[in-house]
Order: C-alpha cells, then sequence, then structure tokens
C-alpha cells in the first residue's frame, strides 16, 4: 500500500509538471528518472519519499558523486528532488523540505575514506610479517621487500604522501638525520615533510639492510647496471616501482584491516589522524601540498564525524529513549 501510494504522490507531480508547468515530455522523463532513482536509493533504507530526511537526500548525492557522477547530472537530481518536494509542502503532503539547505553540488567534495586509528596501527604492525607475492618460505630478497615495503606505509602515513611522490622520491630528497623528507608534488611544486620517529627507524632499517641486497639484484650484471639508482624505494634489481605494485603493497598490508585500503587512504588516514589530534588546518595543508585551505577542509568534516559517532555510541545521555 505504501508503494502504491508513493507511486500515486510521483504521477500526480510529474501531472502537474506537465499540465501546470507546461513542461516538455522529455523534460518530464527527465524528473521521473531522477525521482525513481531517489526512491529505490531510499527502498534500500526502508523509506519512502514522504518520509525522507536531509541525511537521506545528502548521502544520495554522496553516493551519486563515489560512482563517479558527474556534477552537472547530480545538480539536476538534486534540482528535481527540490521541486518535488516544493510541490508536496504546496500541497501539505510533507511537512519539512529535506532538501532545504543542501548546498550546491558545486561545492560538494567526495569524503576521503580514511582508516581507523586502530585499523592503522595493525596494518603497520602486521606489515612486519609481509612477504613478496606468494607464500614461500622468506628469503633474502623477501625479506627485503617487506623491510621496504614497511618503511614505505611507515612514509605514506606518516607524510601523507600521493603514490607518485612515493614512487618518484629520490636518495638525495631524504634528510634522515635532520627527519625530513623533500617532496616535489603536482606542478613540480616542492615542500618539506617532516617524517616521525617510527617512519625514521623504519627507513634507517631500510637503507641499512634492504635497499643493497635490492639494488644488487640476482646477478653481478644487474648490480652494475642499476645499484645506483637515484630512487629511494626501488624493486629488484634497483628497477623503480610501478603504481600497480605499490597499490598492491598496500592492498596486501590492510588484509588485516578488513578493508581494502589504497594507498591514497593512507594518505587521508595521515590527514585526518592530525586534525582529530588538534592540528590547525595550515599545518595539514602544507603536509599535503594543497594549494587551496579549502581543499583542506575536508578533513575537518571527517574529524567531526567521527568526534559524533564516538559520542552517540559513548555517551549515556546520547542515544535516544
Amino acid at each position: 500500500m505504501a508503494s502504491q501510494a508513493n507511486s500515486g504522490i510521483v504521477e500526480d507531480f510529474l501531472d502537474y509538471l506537465r499540465i501546470e508547468k507546461g513542461l516538455a515530455p522529455l523534460s518530464v522523463r527527465a524528473y521521473a528518472t531522477d525521482i525513481s532513482q531517489f526512491s529505490e536509493f531510499l527502498e534500500k533504507r526502508k523509506r519512502l519519499p514522504l518520509n525522507a530526511r536531509r541525511i537521506d537526500v545528502r548521502e544520495f548525492l554522496q553516493q551519486l558523486f563515489s560512482h563517479q557522477v558527474d556534477g552537472r547530472s547530480v545538480g539536476r537530481k538534486l534540482s528535481a528532488l527540490r521541486h518535488l518536494y516544493r510541490y508536496l509542502l504546496l500541497d501539505k503532503k510533507i511537512e519539512h523540505d529535506p532538501t532545504l539547505d543542501i548546498e550546491s553540488p558545486r561545492q560538494w567534495k567526495v569524503l576521503p575514506k580514511a582508516l581507523a586509528r586502530d585499523e592503522m596501527k595493525a596494518m603497520l604492525e602486521a606489515s612486519l610479517t609481509l612477504n613478496d607475492v606468494g607464500s614461500a618460505p622468506r628469503t633474502k630478497q623477501s625479506a627485503a621487500i617487506a623491510l621496504r615495503d614497511r618503511a614505505m606505509l611507515e612514509v605514506f602515513y606518516a607524510a601523507a604522501l600521493r603514490v607518485s611522490e612515493i614512487t618518484h622520491a629520490k636518495l638525495e630528497d631524504l634528510k634522515l638525520e635532520a627527519g625530513y623528507v623533500l617532496v616535489r608534488g603536482k606542478g613540480d611544486k616542492e615542500r618539506v615533510v617532516p617524517l616521525g620517529r617510527t617512519a625514521q627507524e623504519a627507513l634507517a632499517e631500510y637503507l641499512a639492510q634492504s635497499r643493497p641486497a635490492l639494488a644488487a639484484g640476482r646477478n653481478s650484471e644487474t648490480s652494475r647496471v642499476r645499484a645506483v639508482s637515484p630512487l629511494l624505494f626501488i624493486a629488484r634489481g634497483g628497477r623503480g616501482l610501478t603504481r600497480q605494485r605499490v597499490w598492491q603493497m598496500v592492498r596486501a598490508a590492510s588484509n588485516i584491516t578488513g578493508r581494502a585500503a589504497s594507498p591514497h587512504m593512507l594518505r587521508h588516514s595521515c590527514a585526518t589522524h592530525m586534525v582529530e589530534n588538534g592540528a590547525d588546518l595550515r599545518t595539514v595543508q602544507t603536509i599535503l601540498g594543497h594549494a587551496d585551505i579549502s581543499t583542506t577542509q575536508v578533513y575537518t568534516h571527517l574529524a567531526l564525524d567521527r568526534l559524533r559517532t564516538a559520542y552517540q555510541k559513548h555517551h549515556p545521555r546520547a542515544k535516544a529513549r
């Protein structure tokens, strides 16, 4: 019955668009498609358009963005919902418009996903047991790869680097004793990023034990040709690492958390945890290499969401009676 009532309300609205607003058939069909998509989204949440909440509209739009729907299409769908709820409000079918104060899609950014602190800790600790692809017994080469991967994970999290920044980092860019690394980011812009103690220790172990073994490769010829690689992180024989190999390594390390993490999630985790711990946005902006602080402000929303979730979970008076 609820489904039929919902269908009737939508049909009444479409008739209103056709007859009273005089919209063309193509425009009416576009409205019908957008509203139907929103209705299907609500149905999975056991809700109907008549009792939709503002958070439902926001999460519907967020889902569209996460599925790579462009901003113009998202804006059209939001416009369709605005017209629907304005009609329902005027017709006294609802008392509250859930699209009210929903900002323009031009102002939206897809919230980056971040690991929780305990997930990040488990992932870094588990990385010590990583082997090369496969489950063969640990060899000198696979042990060297495990140390390298551990150092890379620590640097990802400590310095919030992008994949391209970590694969292109040069040995001369690392100032280990001073505790920082020179990063060349987008547009060849350089920034200095500090490294924490754990990252410094992992890098020192990698440079002393792992990198020489990887640079030597499997034969002396490879050693002579490639041991002088200028790159900080290298594969067997001194070759550079591919983006795919780095993604594969991070994905394997994240299995312990039960989530399929990506290198970008480690970057987001660094920024989110810094904001949660009280870091000011200007500092986080500098570390991330963002040209505009508005790009960095998204991490404030992430931190607030975590704060709200923790509050509702643990405060004895937070839950509704």
